[in-house]
């Protein structure tokens, strides 16, 4: 049975040691500046409201937030050496593949109090949150036995008929198509590849919208255009929240993964950057973050902080239906594999 204990063995990245001494640089950040790049919607205004605000507000220092983090920019600029983004908001595939190819900075002792997180830092990643991928719906078109509720039945369209989104990434939908064949969690590693291009090749005529920013797998369902959704938990959660459109989600099955923080390789800003990390694993803002965006912290104090209501979105990590990526499998297959997956999307 997984559970958080042992969720990083799943995710497949090994640790480093125990710091549990707080951050002190022992050089001086000749900028007041910071570059985050993170996702869009409400989960970057989560990030600004819950971190970013209260960050710029004790240091001093001003936070650009773009999105969306994009593997391939990363590789150009540290490639190049013209770095112009500090931390990276980072899925575990892709950091993993960071890691992998060079791309990140060695985080410093001390940055983190390891005692409070559930899963340990790495060499050159701090783990943020973890999240829950599964599938969304509108409940009001779609009541009790009208929606899919786990991957078999989200790609199984004669079942259940209806229009659906898919990821323009490979990472979690060649996951996902799997599952949907009958894949068990346990064998899903390493990917049969070929088997999943042929599930999705199958569903490809039921895809309505193939998505790259992650709001629209919410807004889609919103505005109609889609019926059915791969989306995430905390970006359902979010929307309820703050949006007129209940929408409905599975915890009958998902993909549970880690996202994580990265300073970019030659980062121009690198002192802060580290700031940023040391900041964001805080229990206080780990908690003020999650409300804001959704998500589960990695600080163990944190969950004291979350309101109740929060709690029920958080990934369900020992359902046994449930898969987990696996990011040291994506670690050194991550480009060659997303390249394939862009070609068929075009064929």
């Amino acid at each position: 049975m997984i559970n958080r204990r042992n969720f990083l063995a799943k995710a497949g990245l090994a640790t480093v040691g125990v710091l549990a001494a707080p951050y002190v640089s022992t050089s001086y950040a000749a900028t007041k500046e910071l570059v985050l790049v993170t996702w869009g919607g409400n989960y970057r205004q989560g990030m600004e409201d819950g971190l970013v605000k209260p960050f710029m507000k004790e240091t001093g220092i001003n936070v650009t937030v773009l999105d969306t983090p994009d593997m391939a920019k990363v590789k150009a600029q540290v490639m190049t050496g013209n770095v112009q983004w500090d931390v990276f908001d980072a899925p575990g595939s892709m950091g993993a593949s960071g890691a992998a190819n060079g791309y990140w900075e060695k985080l410093p002792s001390g940055l983190f109090d390891e005692a409070d997180l559930t899963l340990p830092s790495k060499e050159v990643l701090v783990p943020f949150f973890t999240f829950a991928g599964g599938i969304a719906f509108d409940p009001a078109r779609f009541p009790d036995g009208k929606h899919p509720n786990t991957f078999a039945d989200y790609f199984n369209a004669e079942a259940f008929p209806g229009r659906r989104t898919l990821r323009t990434r490979a990472m979690e939908t060649l996951e996902i198509a799997l599952l949907g064949d009958g894949v068990a969690p346990a064998d899903l590693y390493p990917l049969d590849i070929d088997r999943a291009f042929k599930v999705l090749e199958k569903i490809k005529p039921h895809v309505a919208k193939w998505v790259e920013a992650t709001p629209q797998t919410v807004t889609l369902l919103q505005t109609k255009e889609a019926d059915f959704s791969f989306t995430y938990a905390n970006r359902i959660q979010a929307s309820n929240r703050d949006q007129g459109v209940k929408l409905g989600f599975s915890f009958d099955q998902n993909l549970n993964g880690v996202e994580y923080l990265a300073v970019l390789k030659g980062a121009p800003n690198k002192e802060n950057a580290f700031k940023f990390l040391s900041f964001a694993m805080k229990p206080e803002y780990q908690a003020s973050c999650m409300e804001a965006k959704g998500g589960a912290p990695i600080s163990r104090k944190a969950y004291s902080l979350l309101k109740p209501e929060s709690l029920e979105w958080l990934p369900k990590l020992d359902n046994k239906n449930n898969a987990y990526i696996n990011d040291e499998w994506w670690s050194t297959k991550l480009e060659a594999t997303e390249r394939r997956f862009k070609e068929w999307l075009l064929g």
